[in-house]
């Protein structure tokens, strides 16, 4: 394997960091393996209708992975009520399995929040969150998949 060809990513089951492959796949198998939506938001840099999402409200402990490759991306004790209609997190379980870029898209901004294994598009990070970080990952829930503890 190629050292560009391997990340280290943090497993949260194993609470430590191990080398993995990128996943990198052509554009008409992340349409097969995704749903439209997912697809959209997550290889598209779409984003999904604030309040009418699945992890919005959600409150159950567990893991939130991303839907397109499956990497740990953040905690649910991590997660914050922010009010914006989108799960928000204060921090990712680790700064190894997400990366930012400026984005610069409708005008605007902002930080985009990209899985560090396939690039995927998760959504954008402020710096209006809650001590002790001042950080408010705001998320879609169409990139991410939920595993309940």
């Amino acid at each position: 394997m190629e050292p560009e060809d391997e990340v280290p990513i943090y497993v949260v089951s194993e609470g430590r960091t191990v080398p993995m492959r990128r996943c990198h796949l052509p554009d008409e198998e992340w349409r097969r393996r995704l749903t439209p939506e997912q697809y959209s938001v997550a290889r598209k840099k779409g984003t999904e209708v604030a309040f009418q999402n699945e992890y919005h409200a959600n409150k159950r402990p567990g893991i939130y992975r991303c839907a397109s490759c499956g990497i740990d991306l953040f905690s649910s004790a991590d997660k914050i009520e922010s009010g914006t209609g989108w799960p928000s997190f204060s921090r990712p379980v680790a700064s190894t399995n997400v990366y930012e870029e400026a984005d610069r898209a409708y005008g605007m901004e902002r930080t985009e929040v990209l899985c560090r294994r396939c690039d995927a598009h998760l959504g954008h990070v402020f710096d209006d969150g809650p001590p002790p970080t001042g950080r408010r990952y705001c998320m879609n829930s169409a990139s991410l998949r939920f595993v309940e503890e």
